[in-house]
């Protein structure tokens, strides 16, 4: 609170970009750890919270007669454009949210003060809640060919990796340190993911430190040992991520990517994913044409193109897909790394597991997912999501990345995916609050020095306990074994207005269908609820249920989708569609091919359904519903 200079200010008005939409007069108030605004009308008061941590900037700008405006920029893609009557007043706030907004050191971070007013067995349990080394038993290991290893349980061999790893089990204790030493920040290859069924592995790393000539025999024999792993194929790709004359500029500085001379049965791919910087800048852009006041059809067309966004989530969602086309039709085990394998790495093997293995299509499998691979695997949350005041070069929108690409996978495939938009929203949102401590820190080995399982709480419990926000009511378990091929066609990418125009009160609501549908779920579900017990108030007083407490038949919830990986082959984008019949697949003999096509949708459904020929855009940058445009406008 002692950075707080003045805590109440009345009269401020909450100003629309829109003009021809009326400004709200309301008080602000500032909190330890919120902005609060408050629009008081004669029907109802409105509540704006804004926490700190979510601020990006907060910019004075020049006075003028109707007074001193602020704009709050939020890395949730919230604008907040303040005026104020006195000068004073706004830079009084301004001074305040300056600090609020940039802690400098974790302790002043959210998670450190919420409390959610649970015990310490329900915080330890919250903790473990989500378990890797279950994750890795799941993929059947360990066995002949892998096993879990505690090689780096004091984060010895690498500082920024987890403490269990999954390793090839022909390969030794020397060939393991060797390999880590000759690799950026010791980031030796480990296993990522295990396709039980073709035997082929997906496995990360980052770098050799290779240089022009550099060799290393152990990081040869680690390879080797990968390859060896698998049975059904002779060689292993290497995919190295990053564009060819980035890796190939690092290799002049000592670094860059494997030379196939010197490592046997390897088959080398560059991916061309651009680094954090230009990443950072793209969206920036992308944001710019957002915060346009009134742009036109063709402004907005150009400037969405312009900013390279949806560019590069295709070259993100490539990367995913020729890594699950490699494990699953080429039964080949795959080893990718960009410079220091937690930025583009990350984003590319989740997305492969996505496709590969419907679990981590579910809302806890998702959890599980982002827990394995960028959790404990050192994606730099702390410095990517500028949760301190440190370099902001540093800054970067990796994990929104993701989970747009999970998002525009389940725009081509509404039915395979538990969890709707919302919880993506949520999860991103939820980074960047630092509400709770899953995503501060930069590594696991940072987390456990700061003691964050004893000072803060885990987010998991809190999304599962709130998972009836989140279903898809779309999801359909009798796909659930489907391995998936979308389709990375320019068109087939939509600019995702949920996520960057969620808080823009100009744009008139649409009321979508997935929504309504989730509405009806809900009541329904409640219905059945009060049905339930209005039956068991009955039995007892007519003495048929003698214990008020006792069981009544009640329509029951789906199982949870089965904890395994899965056994149906590649899917095709153009195959034909076995027919369903009372939303159950027919059952059909060995051999052969479960299909979704090409756009994930259910058989019978219409081109229109997926994507209107009206809306069809002429490039990548460029998918965007001509209502939301008109809306916009």
């Amino acid at each position: 609170m002692e950075h707080i200079i003045t805590p109440k200010v009345e009269y401020v008005k909450l100003l629309n970009k829109y003009a021809d939409k009326k400004s709200a007069l309301g008080t602000l108030y500032l909190t330890a750890t919120h902005l609060i605004y408050v629009e008081q009308t004669n029907n109802a008061r409105t509540e704006t919270w804004v926490l700190h941590h979510h601020i990006v900037s907060v910019e004075k700008l020049p006075l003028t007669a109707s007074g001193c405006p602020l704009l709050i920029r939020c890395k949730t893609f919230q604008l907040l454009h303040l005026l104020f009557q006195r000068e004073r007043d706004c830079q009084d706030v301004y001074q305040s949210l300056l600090r609020l907004s940039q802690p400098v050191k974790e302790e002043e971070l959210y998670a450190f003060l919420y409390n959610p007013h649970q015990n310490e067995e329900d915080r330890r349990q919250g903790w473990e809640f989500i378990s890797v080394a279950n994750d890795f038993s799941r993929m059947g290991l360990s066995n002949d060919y892998w096993e879990i290893s505690h090689l780096n349980k004091n984060y010895e061999i690498c500082s920024t990796y987890p403490s269990i790893l999954g390793l090839p089990k022909n390969a030794s204790v020397a060939v393991v340190t060797g390999s880590a030493k000759f690799r950026s920040r010791g980031r030796l290859p480990v296993l990522s993911y295990y396709h039980k069924d073709t035997k082929a592995a997906i496995c990360r790393c980052s770098q050799p430190l290779s240089g022009l000539t550099s060799r290393c025999v152990e990081d040869e024999q680690m390879l080797q040992a990968i390859s060896q792993a698998n049975p059904n194929c002779p060689f292993i790709y290497v995919v190295d991520t990053r564009p060819k004359l980035n890796a190939m500029a690092n290799r002049a500085a000592g670094k860059g990517y494997e030379n196939e001379d010197n490592y046997s049965n390897i088959r080398f791919q560059f991916q061309g994913i651009e680094n954090i910087h230009i990443m950072r800048n793209s969206l920036q852009k992308l944001l710019e044409v957002c915060s346009v006041k009134s742009p036109s059809m063709s402004d907005y067309l150009t400037g969405l193109e312009n900013s390279g966004w949806l560019r590069h989530i295709k070259s993100v969602m490539d990367a995913g897909v020729f890594l699950a086309k490699a494990v699953c039709e080429e039964r080949a085990s795959v080893l990718v790394h960009c410079s220091d394998g937690w930025d583009r790495t990350a984003q590319v093997c989740s997305l492969a597991c996505i496709l590969l293995d419907p679990y981590y299509r579910t809302i806890k499998g998702l959890m599980v997912l982002i827990e394995k691979e960028w959790i404990s695997f050192g994606h730099k949350f702390s410095h990517r999501c500028g949760h301190l005041d440190t370099d902001p070069k540093e800054v970067s929108p990796v994990f929104t990345q993701f989970l747009e690409c999970v998002w525009q996978l389940s725009e081509q495939f509404p039915c395979v995916f538990e969890f709707n938009e919302h919880y993506l929203i949520e999860i991103h949102n939820q980074v960047y609050a630092c509400q709770y401590g899953n995503f501060i820190g930069n590594c696991q080995k940072e987390r456990l020095d700061m003691r964050l399982h004893e000072k803060t709480f885990s987010l998991w419990p809190h999304l599962l306990k709130n998972q009836h926000l989140y279903r898809n009511p779309l999801y359909r378990r009798s796909l659930e074994s489907t391995v998936l091929r979308p389709s990375t066609l320019p068109l087939h990418f939509k600019f995702w207005c949920g996520m960057y125009n969620h808080y823009d009160r100009g744009m008139h609501p649409k009321q979508s269908v997935l929504d309504q549908l989730l509405s009806l779920t809900q009541k329904q579900e409640e219905g059945e609820r009060t049905m339930t017990e209005l039956q068991r108030q009955l039995a007892v007083a007519d003495g048929v249920l003698p214990d008020p407490s006792g069981p009544i038949n009640t329509p029951t919830e789906q199982d949870s989708p089965s904890e395994k990986t899965p056994t149906a082959p590649f899917v095709q984008s153009n195959g034909s569609c076995l027919p369903l019949v009372n939303g159950d697949a027919e059952e059909v003999g060995p051999g052969a091919e479960k299909c979704i096509d090409k756009e994930g949708a259910e058989p019978g459904a219409t081109e229109h359904d997926l994507t209107s020929s009206e809306d069809k855009p002429v490039s990548v940058e460029t998918e965007h519903s001509k209502e939301e445009v008109q809306e916009s406008s």
